[in-house]
Parts: C-alpha cells; structure tokens; sequence
C-alpha cells in the first residue's frame, strides 16, 4: 500500500512539473511571437516613413476579404486615383482576429494606377497568422 501511495504521489509531482514546463513553453513561445509581432510592425512604420512627399490616401484604398495561400493570409488590396494623372500608392495593411487583437502588418506597393482607375495588389503576411483574420487599411500615401 505504501509502495502505491509513492507511486501515486510521484506521478503527481511528475505531473505537475509536466505541466509547469508546458506553461513556460506555451510563455516563451507568447514571448517569441510577441516580439516578432512588434518587430514586424516596427519595420512597416519604417517603411512607410521613407515615402517622400506622400499625400494621405486611406479614403483611396480598401481591403478585401482575406484568405490563405500556401501558409500565409493574404488579401487584396485596390487603390482607386481620384487624380488627373497616374499615382504611386505605399499601404500599411495591418492583419486583425477576430477580436481586434493585432496580428502582423506588411507594406504594400501597388504602382502607376492609371487617373481615374483601380489597380489592385496583394497584401502577404510576413508569418503564418491562425484563425480568423481581417485585413484593415491602417495607412495609405499617394506619390
């Protein structure tokens, strides 16, 4: 009997440590993600940033619905130019779940988009996102 209560109490604590290091893993793995969430905004804020001379042009732009090619969520993006003559557009596309809750961003280049017309592009994730996701205009430029 003394032998089965050891046995159980061992496999207890073995079981919590079990545990306990998949909630460091789980922890580490948030961390890691984490940072290259952060680190993939950061690179597209500085993207964005060496535009020059660049107009705002959210109103011009829209997202379309995303969707997964290969392991990546990608979306379409149009940019239609009010303008006289042809327009350069630099997007900041920003990959949401379903809760808001900030996934991953990419810039894109969708270029010579003829006066008065749509041109589209194709926003990738720099990463596999999971899950639900929503593809939102966060910034837009004309030049």
């Amino acid at each position: 009997m003394r032998r089965l209560a050891g046995i159980a109490l061992g496999l207890t604590a073995t079981t919590a440590l079990a545990l306990t290091g998949c909630d460091q893993v789980k922890q580490t793995t948030g961390d890691v993600i984490s940072s290259a969430t952060a680190a993939a905004a950061s690179a597209a804020q500085e993207k964005m940033k060496e535009v020059k001379d660049g107009v705002n042009a959210t109103g011009d732009v829209t997202a379309g619905p995303t969707s997964t090619d290969g392991d990546r969520t990608v979306a379409q993006v149009t940019a239609t130019n009010p303008q006289d003559k042809n327009a350069d557009y630099t997007i900041l596309v920003t990959f949401r779940d379903t809760d808001g809750n900030f996934l991953d961003s990419v810039v894109l280049n969708i270029d010579g988009v003829p006066a008065g017309k749509s041109k589209t592009g194709t926003a990738r994730s720099n990463r596999t996102l999971s899950g639900d996701t929503k593809a939102e205009i966060g910034q837009a430029l004309r030049h």
